[in-house]
């Protein structure tokens, strides 16, 4: 199957799967039993495609807005995953002072693109790449006065020569365990089903948790979540989605942080580079069809 035939496959899978999501995994008395024997977990949230240049009610300001006030743990800190030459984004005076407001706030500025566009980074030549990585690495110094050392390739994806590429620039890959597939910004953004989504993909991160499958942090394991924060629907619905992770993580038997989020920088970034990919050919899961799309062919 060629890889432009497959991505055409997979979107109308997408679409024709819209709405059906699978029932939550059932918690068998053994995984009761060893989660007992885990951390309990604390969330590390993340944003992709931002930060927003819209003059008028700008999301990525909203959702820091949420993430600063808000009635379940105010301060939360977060990974901004920015797109530093995008002119909707962070090429625009409204997305770098976006940026600056992140990084005043104590949130993490991590790399996503420095190309016009969201642009897979595995269809840059070697000096496309370069180029990309070494002005994104150069706008978010800029801002913070350090090179950035988390980096989440467009649509995850990435292989062992893009692999080779971050490490060079000491850019550590983190993917995500769980998400709001909140990702589309124009057209019908909406995500009616955000509840069941976030309980399914929770039933499973369980499971693994269980199994002992992720690190422990400083006491508690860290579980990625992502977001988009273009997404004016997940802007206006910030607080809540902070609910449901909370909710979900109850319904499914899953033991959270006396701080379900994180709320110190430091603790956050030691976290989420806990979390990050070691080697190309190291194998990943994630959430939805992504994995069938690209084969995690890392090769």
């Amino acid at each position: 199957m060629t890889s432009g035939f497959k991505l055409v496959w997979a979107a109308v899978i997408a679409l024709g799967l819209a709405g059906c999501i699978a029932a939550p995994i059932e918690m068998t008395a053994q995984t009761e039993t060893r989660l007992k024997a885990q951390a309990p977990v604390r969330f590390l949230l993340t944003f992709d495609d931002g930060p927003s240049a819209s003059s008028f009610w700008n999301p990525s300001a909203t959702v820091l807005d949420s993430l600063k006030d808000n009635p379940l743990q105010p301060g939360i800190k977060a990974v901004f995953f920015v797109q530093t030459r995008a002119p909707r984004a962070g090429n625009s005076d409204i997305g770098r002072g976006i940026m600056r407001r992140e990084y005043a706030e104590g949130h993490i500025l991590g790399f996503h693109t420095a190309t016009h566009w969201h642009t897979n980074h595995r269809s840059l030549d070697p000096q496309e790449l370069e180029e990309s990585l070494t002005h994104g690495t150069a706008d978010i110094a800029a801002i913070t006065g350090a090179p950035p050392t988390l980096l989440r390739p467009p649509f995850w994806n990435y292989d062992k020569r893009t692999f080779a590429a971050y490490q060079q620039h000491g850019l550590h890959v983190l993917l995500t365990d769980i998400s709001a597939n909140d990702g589309k910004i124009w057209g019908f953004n909406a995500s009616p089903r955000r509840r069941a989504n976030m309980l399914r993909q929770l039933s499973v991160v369980r499971e693994e948790v269980a199994l002992g499958k992720f690190p422990t942090v400083d006491g508690v394991i860290p579980v990625v979540v992502t977001f988009h924060d273009l997404n004016r629907y997940t802007a206006r619905h910030a607080c809540e989605y902070l609910q449901i992770l909370l909710d979900s993580a109850a319904a499914t038997g899953v033991r959270l942080a006396d701080k379900p989020f994180y709320d110190d920088h430091a603790a956050l970034e030691k976290a989420a580079l806990a979390r990050t990919v070691q080697q190309s050919s190291e194998a990943v899961e994630l959430p939805g069809i992504w994995n069938w799309i690209w084969n995690h062919d890392a090769e």
